[in-house]
């Protein structure tokens, strides 16, 4: 009993103690500290190594602030009509984007404040925003082709709110990349990169404007190169994107990929996604493909591009055991088309490509951009092995028509327009057919055909606006001379009658 009472005063004087030294038993002069810093110094989780092999804070202050002032939020509109017509190869198409993405694609590249808001009768604006990377202080803007695909009005906003009205200077549906120009000196624009140097691993910063959050910075690294995931649907896409885990979400389409001395590794495009948000992995175009894009735009108007003429695939472990190759890496020649660059040289079927000039080519799409990057008429070296023997074959590239001319502007113009691939017609068919002359729809991708009309592939186009059309040229010469709108009419090999399609100009 004594102890219990021992205990309980001391209990109780622990008790009176810790409320008498309590602040809310200080008299009125006393006040509590509290101590505030003003500046907290940045400290580096992580630590990389720099260019003297010397281990330091990694840290992406700097060159987010170098960077940010050289992105640009970009909104386009689009106020004239589009026809409900569709083809079922652009539901094709469509279905596609969405089965990739995981959502409507347009909203995937836009962002979700993208609707597509027709009704019959009415035409209602689409408002589209994405990201885009001031590359000369002159006002040139480099962006993504499906940013400001059909725009009528295009905005561009920099990192400091001022906002411009922009004018489009030229778009290459084959990369995705458009230039835009705004009028205004003096701008913050980013160095390009050789992205034949980038390393799988280096760190990255992914800067745009997802779901309209401008200047956005994410960080990652390059996960890998050459990636060709067939998402660009143009007839001659060319894809050999840079593959990295910094977040790229909706709204950073046509925003920068920088390494971490602020220069332009690429150009962020897709995102890889069941969701149509980030999950993952994002991909870019890579540096030295837009700088070639970019010089092409400005100097002829549209891409001068050299072609090998050939269907192609990656070698691996199975295809070198299917086709007894003595090697397991390069490319593989399946076919050659005729009057190719490629056929000229002396290439054949078989052969396994494994250098051009001094590049070494492990992938298809590795072959694919650096051919691109060249123009008609440019000398290549391509190093190849054709079964035991190693070869080396210097190859003059052409252009798509077959020659090594550059395209002129009007060509090139009106086909790209039109969206499609066009063939001569055999002269027994056209006399089964009691035709004159024509030319055939051999392939129909993004463009006019397929978004105005209806049109199926192998359609015989016999006249335009009531004139005879017996080959491209004439076909070419019609829609240069078209103004507002044109008829054009042509027979089906397996149907009866004559068939019409109406296109705006």
């Amino acid at each position: 009993m004594k102890n219990h009472i021992i205990s309980g005063l001391i209990a109780m004087g622990v008790s009176i103690g810790t409320l008498w030294w309590s602040p809310q038993w200080m008299g009125p002069h006393k006040t509590l500290k509290i101590e505030h810093v003003n500046k907290t110094p940045v400290r580096g989780a992580l630590y990389t190594v720099d260019e003297n092999d010397e281990v330091v804070p990694l840290d992406f202050t700097k060159v987010s602030e170098e960077v940010m002032d050289a992105v640009v939020h970009i909104k386009s509109t689009q106020t004239s009509p589009v026809a409900s017509m569709r083809s079922p190869n652009n539901r094709r198409g469509q279905d596609a984007f969405k089965d990739f993405f995981g959502a409507d694609p347009f909203e995937r590249f836009f962002g979700p404040q993208y609707r597509r808001q027709q009704s019959p009768g009415r035409s209602q604006p689409k408002v589209g925003s994405g990201s885009g990377v001031i590359i000369n202080q002159d006002g040139y803007i480099i962006t993504n082709n499906h940013v400001i695909a059909d725009a009528d009005e295009i905005e561009v906003t920099l990192h400091d709110n001022r906002s411009f009205k922009a004018t489009l200077v030229g778009a290459d549906p084959s990369t995705d990349l458009a230039l835009l120009q705004i009028m205004e000196k003096n701008l913050r624009a980013l160095p390009l990169v050789n992205s034949d140097e980038v390393k799988v691993g280096e760190w990255v910063l992914a800067v745009g404007n997802p779901f309209n959050l401008n200047s956005t910075v994410t960080a990652g690294i390059v996960s890998a190169k050459s990636r060709s995931i067939n998402i660009l649907r143009d007839q001659y896409a060319v894809e050999s994107f840079i593959q990295t885990d910094a977040a790229i979400n909706p709204g950073n389409s046509g925003g920068a990929l920088v390494n971490l001395q602020g220069s332009l590794v690429g150009i962020n495009t897709a995102i890889a996604s069941p969701t149509g948000s980030y999950t993952g992995y994002g991909f870019a175009v890579p540096a030295n493909i837009v700088s070639k894009v970019t010089e092409d735009l400005l100097k002829y108007g549209f891409v001068q591009r050299g072609y090998l003429g050939v269907t192609i695939r990656g070698v691996d472990g199975n295809l070198a055991k299917e086709k007894s190759l003595s090697v397991t890496n390069g490319v593989y020649v399946d076919s050659l088309a005729n009057n190719s660059a490629a056929k000229d040289a002396g290439l054949k079927k078989g052969d396994v490509i494994l250098k051009v000039d001094d590049n070494k080519v492990d992938t298809a799409p590795e072959l694919q951009e650096i051919i691109a990057r060249h123009r008609p008429g440019d000398d290549v070296n391509i190093s190849i092995k054709r079964g035991s023997k190693d070869m080396n074959l210097k190859v003059r590239l052409k252009n798509r028509e077959g020659d090594t001319e550059f395209l002129a502007k009007s060509e090139s113009e009106v086909l790209s327009s039109l969206g499609a691939a066009f063939e001569e017609v055999d002269k027994d068919i056209l006399k089964k057919m009691g035709l004159k002359g024509g030319i055939r729809v051999k392939k129909i991708y993004p463009g006019k055909l397929r978004r105005e009309t209806d049109m199926q592939e192998g359609f015989i186009i016999t006249k335009v606006d009531k004139k005879d059309v017996r080959n491209k040229k004439e076909l070419i010469k019609a829609m240069e001379d078209a103004k507002g709108g044109v008829l054009i009419e042509g027979h089906y090999e397996d149907l009866p009658g004559a068939k019409f399609y109406a296109l705006g100009f």
